[in-house]
């Protein structure tokens, strides 16, 4: 029986005997820190943080947080003293940081009573909010030096984004209202959403975009990523909703109303996308990408006579809109194709010249829309190109075929 006792005592005595040994390092850690000898508390700050007995202490990432705090002093002091310095340690150190002190705080504020502040927080926010700057700045070297779509500095790149916006909408700032007085928060959240779509994380793209949906610069680029990142993962319904609140938000921006008229039309949905199409213009029924769309849908409904009168709306609307006298000038070639499988192609029946007319005419009407997409955008030859070599040919204008025959042959 005692034999027994005596072993409890000494299985009870040897954790309390480690844990002391692990507080001991932490002791000496902060003493050295008043030294300030900073290679030697690295050493022991990289202990701590992964020790079972002190990672869950708050003290211990304040200390580490200090630890960077310093290193990054060291190298502002040497700039200051117009000496060499390491402006990656600043960057990295601020970095690593910021993360400590967030730690921190979170360990801390676990033992508080409810409305009580811990003992960290005010000193942490100001050595924070002294430096923060550099994280922005870390992540615009990162990235601006990610050539050829360097992933190791995207990601590097990434994590300072994602750590200012994580410090900006920490509880650890949340009194102070940092979030409604920094008036870069939502371009850094673009920023953030940027890196993570170059890097192919889906999941911080859709963490961080939302922040970004706001900002008048760059919100409808954050709204096409996270449309991108739900497509990705196959969020059919959610990707669907990020279209329509693309839309509404940003009625400029081509690729939403585009890309959810695809899928309508891929799926052959035409009355729903038509009922959308409708809605918005609706509320807007002058905009001529509207009118333009709905042409399209008409256009894929094989309606070309609906789509003739839209595509010629969306003129009326903008008359440099070079897509829809491309347009307009495919649906007459259309007509001209159909109805050559109706003509008569017996040239001894009375009825041949007259198909022979009429189908003539497609042509004739689709020439002067090709020729002002041609004025319209020159260097777009896709808009009008192939067109014209059909017009001219079946009208036989023999120069103006020859030329753009040439380009053909030559492309």
């Amino acid at each position: 029986m005692m034999r027994k006792i005596l072993a409890i005592v000494i299985l009870l005595t040897i954790p309390c005997c480690f844990l002391s040994a692990q507080k001991d390092v932490l002791k000496q850690a902060k003493t050295t820190l008043k030294n300030g000898d900073v290679k030697e508390l690295q050493k022991l700050v990289d202990k701590m943080i992964v020790n079972p007995e002190t990672k869950e202490l708050a003290e211990t990432w304040h200390v580490a947080g200090r630890v960077q705090q310093r290193k990054a002093e060291q190298q502002m002091e040497k700039a200051y003293l117009r000496k060499p310095y390491d402006t990656l340690t600043i960057y990295n150190s601020v970095l690593n940081m910021s993360k400590y002190f967030l730690t921190c705080d979170s360990l801390a504020q676990r033992e508080m009573k409810p409305g009580k502040i811990n003992k960290y927080r005010k000193d942490n926010q100001r050595a924070i909010l002294a430096d923060k700057g550099n994280l922005l700045n870390g992540g615009i070297y990162y990235y601006n030096h990610a050539l050829n779509g360097d992933t190791v500095k995207l990601t590097q790149s990434l994590d300072f984004f994602k750590t200012y916006i994580d410090l900006t909408l920490s509880d650890m700032f949340a009194e102070d209202n940092l979030l409604q007085r920094d008036s870069v928060f939502t371009q850094v959240a673009y920023y953030a959403s940027l890196a993570a779509m170059k890097i192919g994380d889906y999941a911080n793209v859709l963490k961080y975009a939302p922040y970004a949906e706001d900002d008048a610069k760059v919100g409808q680029y954050a709204m096409e990523f996270i449309a991108q990142a739900h497509q990705h993962y196959g969020n059919t319904s959610a990707w669907i909703e990020i279209l329509k609140r693309g839309i509404e938000k940003y009625p400029q921006d081509d690729y939403f109303f585009a890309n959810l008229i695809d899928f309508y039309d891929e799926n052959e949905n035409y009355d729903e996308a038509l009922a959308f199409a409708d809605g918005m213009l609706a509320k807007n029924p002058s905009n001529y990408y509207y009118l333009f769309i709905k042409g399209f849908l008409y256009q894929n409904m094989k309606r070309y006579n609906d789509a003739l009168a839209y595509y010629k709306r969306s003129i009326n609307a903008n008359h440099n809109y070079a897509e829809a006298y491309s347009n307009v000038g495919l649906v007459y070639c259309l007509q001209a194709q159909d109805f050559s499988v109706e003509a008569v192609t017996d040239i001894k029946d009375p009825r041949y010249p007259v198909d022979q007319a009429h189908l003539k005419s497609f042509y004739e009407k689709a020439l002067p829309y090709y020729e002002k997409a041609r004025e319209l955008k020159p260097n777009d030859r896709i808009l009008w190109l192939n067109g014209l070599h059909r017009v001219y040919y079946n009208l036989s204008m023999g120069d103006k075929f020859n030329e753009v025959d040439m380009m053909i042959n030559n492309e």
